[in-house]
């Protein structure tokens, strides 16, 4: 028996090495592809694994009538139509936490590049200055930070935000308020911990339910001053809202690493000077892709001996 597996997006050489070495397995690499041109290759696939750049529609799902699994290497499944695979009888993985470490560190490397300007005084120095006096910045140490969502990645947030010396108040309706103060983060519903959040940042799934669950009536209720930090998903902040706030000075600042269209083109909200910005690479570490791919890979074959696919 013969199991294809497509592989379209990125994946690390010893993810797709571990694919190849198992009896019985077909791999195909095609990066790069647009849905017309995946058509007819998820004819005959019975499992496909991608990464966020490919979009997993319900015509493709569709024109796979073997495809029995739709593994993403990455925590997210915004990029697959969950229902159009459910429908189908298509299971949907995921890996939600191999990326932990790569993220939360990401979060306060963008956190320290905005409250120690380091993005303008870099490029003040390359341009020639030397702006001693012109740079001054503020110190985490004594901030309270509010984390939406305690999961692996809010977890690594926390820790790190411990060891700045920082308060941490927490908001994760899934974890109880035990394993919450166990953590050594003050467990606080939404409404609580708004106010109490010098620096929020969200580290939760972008669900219909969490679209838009930081809007203009949400950062009124943030302390006046208070960072905004989204290494998430695009989507879950109203950026519009943000940027009123910025300019209205009610927010001192903002980080993104994820925005509701990507790219986000000549968005006034990433020109500003408080507002620090990357393109989507809070997973991408050389550590992290490498254990996003093992983890997910191995997932995958466990599922197909589960199911008698392989031996």
């Amino acid at each position: 028996m013969s199991v294809k597996v497509l592989v379209s997006d990125p994946l690390s050489e010893r993810a797709v090495a571990i694919l190849r070495g198992i009896p019985g397995i077909t791999v195909e690499e095609r990066r790069g592809l647009s849905e017309s041109e995946l058509l007819p290759l998820v004819a005959d696939i019975d499992a496909w694994v991608v990464r966020g750049a490919t979009r997993v529609t319900r015509g493709l799902i569709e024109a796979a009538p073997k495809l029995r699994w739709v593994a993403r290497a990455g925590a997210g499944i915004d990029n697959i139509d969950a229902g159009a695979a459910r429908e189908r009888g298509v299971g949907v993985l995921n890996v939600p936490g191999a990326n932990a470490i790569a993220v939360a560190e990401l979060v306060f490397g963008l956190l320290l590049g905005l409250f120690r300007q380091i993005p303008a005084a870099d490029a003040s120095l390359k341009r020639g200055q030397w702006d001693k006096t012109g740079f001054k910045g503020r110190e985490l140490r004594g901030k309270t930070i509010g984390i939406l969502g305690l999961g692996k990645i809010g977890r690594a947030v926390a820790r790190r935000a411990l060891a700045f010396e920082m308060t941490c108040v927490g908001y994760d309706p899934l974890l109880s308020e035990d394993a919450t103060r166990a953590l050594e983060v003050e467990p606080l519903s939404l409404d609580e911990l708004l106010p109490r959040s010098e620096i929020l940042t969200l580290h939760v799934p972008l669900l219909p339910e969490t679209r838009g669950m930081i809007g203009a009536i949400e950062i009124a209720r943030l302390p006046r001053g208070a960072v905004i930090v989204n290494a998430a998903r695009g989507g879950l902040v109203d950026e519009a809202a943000v940027l009123d706030a910025l300019e209205r000075g009610h927010l001192g600042g903002a980080v993104f690493d994820v925005f509701a269209q990507e790219p986000p083109g000549a968005s006034p909200l990433v020109q500003r000077a408080n507002v620090v910005v990357t393109p989507h690479i809070g997973a991408a570490t050389v550590e992290a892709q490498e254990a996003v791919g093992e983890e997910i890979v191995k997932l995958l074959l466990g599922k197909l001996r589960e199911t008698g696919a392989i031996g």
